[in-house]
């Protein structure tokens, strides 16, 4: 059983009223003096603090400090509330970090601290995307003019060639490899001192789930895979990614590491692996943190086999 509270990002508690993105609505939202503020200062988060945690919710009050916003959407509403994400410029982080109402701390930090409620840090994942999207994306990709947000902020249209827009989740094929009583785990040279994760990889145009992650393993470790299943999935809002993972069965053992992906990749026994999630490998081997979809792909995987 895979704990979704302890997933990053994979809880949500808006609703998101896909239908119903009007002007109208739009309009009410912004001037509800009670919609929620899901701030965010360039890539940075801003939270209001709150004893010992904090929440991605901040008072329409907050903004008053802003000289100005780039980009206003509405999320959807949250226990019946409104939920507006407003991207402000970098340095806007700076006019609330001094204020010990309020926290400034990057994305992948609250995740990793838990600084936020679970559902509210999947709000704040759909946040962090969709503005990122509005400010890589001014200009129409079809003649080159500017394009001005649209239905409630989830939509770009060209005014010059009438192209319409709209936010891109890039697919990321992640997966467990098993044969027998062993998995296939890789490291990076970024990763972490120690640290081995599933192998992962975009999926590409025309391409199905299960041959990305055939294709994938086969590209970065040289191990043929037959049978893939899903299990599940996370948004990755860095910039705006969907996790899709999986287990995939190893049909060889050899291994080929392709060296300009992987610093390393090795066949890893079930006992050992667990010592890795428990952090006492006696070599100081470790897994991803439980906020990343690769822990808990092991871990089940780990869990299964008693």
């Amino acid at each position: 059983m895979i704990d979704l509270d302890r997933l990053g990002f994979a809880r949500s508690l808006l609703d998101r009223h896909g239908a119903e993105r009007s002007d109208a609505a739009y309009t009410a939202a912004l001037d509800d003096p009670n919609a929620a503020i899901v701030l965010v200062a360039g890539d940075t988060p801003v939270l209001q603090a709150l004893g010992e945690g904090a929440s991605a919710f901040l008072d329409r009050s907050a903004l008053a400090r802003l000289p100005q916003r780039a980009e206003t959407v509405l999320l959807g509403t949250a226990d019946g509330r409104p939920v507006l994400a407003v991207l402000a410029a970098p340095e806007a982080a700076a006019l609330y970090a001094e204020d010990s109402a309020f926290q400034v701390l990057d994305l992948r930090s609250v995740a990793v601290q838990g600084a936020v409620p679970a559902p509210e840090l999947g709000a704040l994942a759909t946040a962090k995307s969709i503005l990122s999207w509005h400010a890589r994306h001014r200009f129409c990709a079809n003649c080159g003019s500017a394009t001005q947000p649209a239905a409630s902020g989830f939509r770009r249209d060209c005014g010059a060639c009438g192209t319409q827009h709209f936010p891109r989740t890039d697919p990321v094929a992640i997966m467990l490899v098993t044969r027998g009583d062993c998995c296939l785990l890789g490291r990076q040279p970024r990763f972490v001192a120690g640290s081995y994760s599933c192998l992962a990889g975009f999926i590409e145009p025309g391409e199905t789930l299960e041959d990305a992650v055939r294709r994938e393993v086969q590209e970065e470790a040289g191990v043929t895979c037959g049978a893939v299943s899903y299990l599940v999935s996370q948004p990755w809002p860095f910039p705006s990614s969907l996790m899709i993972g999986c287990q995939a069965e190893a049909l060889t053992e050899d291994i080929t590491i392709d060296r300009e992906e992987l610093e390393d990749a090795r066949w890893f026994p079930r006992d050992e692996v667990r010592l890795m999630l428990e952090r006492r490998h006696p070599d100081g081997l470790i897994c991803p943190p439980p906020v990343a979809i690769a822990h808990h792909l092991v871990r089940h995987w780990v869990e299964a086999g008693g």
